[in-house]
């Protein structure tokens, strides 16, 4: 799948800069040394948050001047669970550390000041930092649902710096999962937009279609089976458009656009409350009259939509602010 100019660049959690040192991970004290060395820079997890602050140095921070709080390393940590997330260019180590307070007890409405979740800070920051939330979040929540053994029942521990939980009765290793989701825009013969609402989604929100790739399937079969599923349609020419991490909790979304001759619609209601075909100019409209939501600023859902409109949803809402392709 190779990138070229019709392809998505910049995918909000698609631009890690770590250097992931693979390797090192294979020295059992590679934690510990880590840990030992005030030069590492340590970014902690509350459940699924991590804090972020306004830097006065704009080339450190993303372009709403957003970036991780990154701490040298405290005693405490050598208690928590560590991950090796990799080294900068400088040589510089980053670990992150999952605290034992994950912020359950805060007010939802009012988390701590400067603890915000990866949907909210992900597209604000910068490429190290986005790296750095992505990873440490999808290798949080592995961790937190893996603490037992799935061929003994035995607990597990994490190795090799918190990529491999081991377990301690039979010695069978167990490594991070990712789950591949393939996620497209499906256009008609008059270049039109397919847009669903999945069973249990709010009024007004809307995307394109998306689902799990089973085994034994290539990305291409997932987007032809999910669409005849979900809409009842047949597509042709699938087409790869990029892919980003979606630790939320452990998917990698595909990209594509597909093509179909056909526009009758007949929607599975177990995964669909509802679905539409709109031109461009409908979409705008609907945009502007508050009537449809749009996906996330750093959902890949939301870059396809603007790839197809040939503009950001920003420029449609408030115009003046430019186009993107």
């Amino acid at each position: 799948m190779a990138v070229t100019d019709e392809t998505l660049a910049d995918l909000a959690l698609s631009r890690s800069s770590l250097d992931r040192v693979a390797l090192e991970r294979r020295r059992p004290e590679v934690l510990t040394e880590l840990l030992d060395d005030p030069r590492t820079r340590v970014a902690e997890v509350r459940g699924d948050r991590m804090q972020v602050s306004a830097p006065d140095g704009a080339q450190v921070a993303g372009d709403d001047g957003l970036a991780l709080v990154l701490r040298a390393p405290e005693p405490e940590d050598h208690a928590r669970l560590g991950l090796h997330l990799g080294r900068d260019g400088d040589g510089t180590a980053y670990v992150g550390v999952v605290s034992t307070d994950d912020g359950s007890a805060a007010d939802e409405d009012r988390p701590p000041e400067g603890w915000l979740t990866l949907r909210q800070a992900g597209e604000a920051l910068a490429p190290r930092d986005a790296g750095v939330f992505t990873t440490a979040l999808a290798l949080a929540h592995w961790h937190a649902t893996h603490r037992f053994c799935p061929r003994c029942g035995a607990p597990t521990h994490p190795r090799q710096g918190g990529w491999v939980r081991r377990c301690e009765r039979e010695g069978s290793e167990h490594y991070p999962r990712t789950d591949p989701a393939v996620i497209m825009s499906v256009v008609d013969p008059d270049d039109r937009l397919l847009l669903g609402r999945g069973a249990h989604w709010p009024e007004g929100r809307f995307s394109v279609l998306a689902g799990f790739v089973e085994p034994g399937e290539s990305f291409e079969s997932a987007v032809a089976r999910e669409v005849a599923e979900e809409v009842g349609i047949s597509v042709e020419a699938a087409r790869y458009l990029g892919n980003q991490p979606w630790p939320f909790p452990s998917s990698v979304m595909i990209g594509f656009q597909a093509t179909t001759r056909e526009t009758e619609l007949t929607i599975d209601p177990v995964e669909m409350a509802e679905a539409r075909w709109v031109s461009r100019e409908e979409y705008r409209d609907l945009l502007r009259d508050g009537s449809i939501r749009t996906p996330s600023g750093i959902s890949i859902a939301k870059r396809i939509i603007e790839h197809w409109l040939g503009q950001t949803v920003e420029s449609v809402v408030e115009p003046g602010t430019g186009t993107s392709f």
